[in-house]
């Protein structure tokens, strides 16, 4: 499809056609009502996978579509398949039309147009705000636990940034056309510390696999799957991925984030004209790839080479957001640039742990992305955004001080 997950401008309206903005707010903060009883306590399973869906935006048709994906897998007495599918009803009328929140425990059928999977509760919801996410959380694990877990938001995404720009409507995750709320990074990982913590955490949508995003849930999810570029409309091959967890529903997480890489490049691979890009990141290495980039670029910085710095921020491998940067061509650009033996070794150090311990897999569809390596970074061309400072990236690391010290 045309359509991707970017961050994207044009004229959309934070609230349905014909609905003031306070009756929206007012509409999608209302009292949450279930139209069934909460599902009876299942055994454990070997995973619960928790797809968020917010398709309460122009993503309407695709999160009808994944939903179809999911059932053409289904669920086990092993791995439950738990969505949570928000939709306004007015970007495509598929299933009804209906509008509003429903929750599915998702079970395989052969209709590939329409949603059979019984619906557990109907909601009126804010899928933009943090505490929803953290309750839907919270009802799954309650209701169907497993000995690990995965979450999948779905949705528009933009990285870190939670700063609206001219042509830039998106920030943070989970957008939420209903209400004109959004889930930012911090937001984020409040989400998932009161939900509890998961094993994986896996982002359909654009722009998330950032340093900045990974060391905000480091301590709350093992494993971080994600795109540092745009998503396709489409997003994950449900049905592919979610059959392989099914047929092996003991792996680990691990095993399973590769699995979500694997079935995605498989996916998109021959594609025409598919950019497409998933990598795997392993949490457990941030504070070594911390302190690594840390000293890096105290190194840099001691130097004084401010030009060949500035070189390599122009030529690095970028994305749809162009200040989102590839950290590993960065940093190998940076080090051919200044032709230093201090930034020479330590690039070096740095450069193999990011390759073997920190990015366990990553894949690219389509031949646009050679400097692409799974990991990127908020390096600015120009200016800086002051909204960085929130992160505890930038609190906990010295990039803020680097990307002050070079020239823009």
């Amino acid at each position: 499809m045309a359509l991707s997950r970017a961050a994207w401008g044009g004229d959309w309206s934070p609230v349905p056609p014909g609905e003031s903005g306070l009756a929206g707010l007012v509409r999608s903060l209302g009292a949450e009502a279930a139209a069934a009883p909460a599902p009876d306590p299942r055994p454990v399973a070997e995973w619960t996978v928790l797809v968020y869906v917010n398709a309460k935006n122009d993503l309407e048709y695709f999160g009808l579509a994944d939903l179809n994906e999911m059932e053409a897998a289904g669920s086990s007495d092993k791995v439950n398949v738990v969505a949570e599918l928000g939709r306004l009803g007015i970007y495509d009328d598929g299933d009804g039309g209906w509008s509003g929140v429903r929750r599915y425990l998702v079970k395989r059928d052969a209709a590939p147009k329409a949603i059979t999977s019984p619906v557990l509760e109907t909601l009126e919801a804010d899928m933009g705000d943090w505490r929803h996410l953290a309750e839907f959380g919270k009802w799954a694990k309650k209701n169907y636990p497993a000995k690990r877990y995965m979450l999948i938001v779905w949705n528009h995404g933009s990285g870190w940034d939670k700063a609206a720009r001219p042509g830039n409507v998106l920030k943070g995750i989970s957008y939420d056309y209903g209400t004109g709320n959004h889930i930012n990074t911090p937001e984020l990982a409040a989400a998932l510390k009161e939900m509890g913590k998961v094993d994986v955490l896996a982002f359909d949508a654009c722009l998330m696999q950032m340093a900045e995003v990974v060391y905000e849930v480091k301590d709350l999810a093992a494993y971080v799957v994600g795109s540092e570029e745009t998503e396709p409309g489409p997003g994950y091959p449900y049905d592919t991925f979610l059959a392989g967890v099914l047929d092996e529903p003991a792996m680990g997480p691990e095993r399973l984030s590769r699995g979500l890489v694997d079935a995605y490049y498989a996916y998109y691979k021959d594609r025409p004209g598919a950019a497409a890009m998933q990598s795997v990141v392993k949490t457990s290495a941030m504070p070594r790839f911390l302190a690594l980039l840390n000293g890096w670029v105290d190194a840099v910085m001691a130097s004084g080479d401010k030009d060949s710095i500035n070189a390599a921020v122009r030529a690095a491998q970028r994305f749809d957001t162009v200040d989102n940067k590839d950290v590993y061509d960065f940093v190998q650009l940076a080090a051919k640039e200044a032709a230093k033996p201090e930034i020479t070794a330590r690039s070096g150090e740095l450069l193999k742990f990011i390759s073997g311990e920190l990015v366990l897999e990553h894949k690219s569809a389509g031949d646009n992305y050679p400097g692409s390596h799974g990991l990127a970074a908020f390096l600015p061309v120009y200016h800086y955004n002051f909204d960085y400072d929130a992160l505890q990236w930038a609190k906990d690391s010295r990039w803020d001080e680097f990307i002050d010290w070079y020239p823009r």
